[in-house]
């Protein structure tokens, strides 16, 4: 069975840094891109990250720059470093693991930048 696990949320003052982490199982991790998505009350899931199965990433508009999307595909593992976090990153976090036309989801990680 496909499960995605994220891990390293919490609580973080503006202007710190976090680091989110998901592991994935039950697929072949290398074939699949992995993303990270958000979504804020009220708001859409929008894209935060992603990264190819060959390292290409690319990134939200509101978060480039500041956050990093990596992979260890030994680990089966995809990385998410946010640095400079904002009130407006608040949000859960979710991986997703995407091949064609099949994606999995993660169950989500909590966020909340505020002093």
């Amino acid at each position: 069975q496909v499960q995605l696990v994220e891990s390293g949320g919490g609580l973080v003052q503006p202007g710190g840094s976090l680091g989110l982490s998901c592991t994935a199982s039950g697929i072949i991790f290398s074939n699949y891109a992995m993303g990270w998505y958000r979504q804020g009350p009220g708001e859409q899931r929008e894209l935060v990250a992603r990264i190819g199965r060959y390292g290409s990433t690319n990134y939200g508009d509101s978060v480039k720059g500041r956050f990093t999307i990596s992979r260890d595909n030994a680990k089966n593992t995809v990385i998410l470093q946010m640095t400079s976090l904002k009130p407006e990153d608040t949000a859960v976090y979710y991986c997703a693991a995407e091949w064609s036309t099949r994606s999995y989801w993660g169950q989500g990680t909590q966020v909340t930048v505020s002093s």
